[in-house]
């Protein structure tokens, strides 16, 4: 299948998720992510869910997150640019939805994409080689080319992976890992 046909395939069928599915499923993929030798990182980039778009609740790995001490960065989305700017996720951060209902510091503290050692991303669908698909607009593509090589990009799922997804694009960045309720996936 290619992505616009994942795209809607996904969407569908996160459309049918409960809320007490969504909050079981997160949960599993925090518990998931706990098996994963990264937590020696300082800095972990991750995404406030779009609630209305069923989104992994990462609430979950912002209480791992905050356990382990570790610094978490957020992002800021521009549609015009289609970049991010990221900040630091502190007690003093307003969070504020933009017109798309995606949840963003208003302002804060920005730390360069360089120093960013973990991205957890939230994915519509994947694939077995580590591609992967979601709204369209290259946000992560952007923002991951201008993170370090070595940077670990973590995708977040509900489902299992497809077996290929048709139409990868050589400017695609692949992922390290995806991370569901019922299995992680190195790729």
């Amino acid at each position: 299948m290619n992505k616009k046909e994942l795209r809607k395939k996904y969407k569908t069928k996160r459309e049918k998720l409960t809320f007490e599915e969504i909050e079981d499923k997160s949960l599993a993929i925090a518990n998931q992510l706990l098996q994963l030798d990264i937590w020696d990182k300082t800095y972990y980039h991750i995404f406030l869910p779009i609630k209305e778009q069923k989104e992994v609740n990462t609430e979950y790995i912002l209480q791992i997150l905050a356990g382990k001490d570790k610094e978490v960065v957020i992002s800021k989305s521009n549609f015009e640019t289609t970049t991010m700017t990221h900040f630091l996720l502190t007690d003093n951060t307003k969070i504020k939805k933009n017109k798309y209902n995606i949840p963003e510091p208003i302002d804060g503290i920005e730390v360069p994409s360089n120093k960013i050692d973990v991205v957890f991303i939230p994915l519509l669908a994947y694939d077995k080689q580590g591609n992967r698909v979601g709204y369209g607009k290259g946000f992560y593509d952007a923002f991951l080319k201008t993170c370090k090589p070595d940077v670990i990009k973590i995708g977040l799922s509900f489902f299992e992976p497809e077996n290929c997804i048709d139409d990868i694009h050589s400017n695609d960045i692949k992922l390290d890992y995806c991370i569901t309720n019922f299995v992680r996936l190195m790729l």
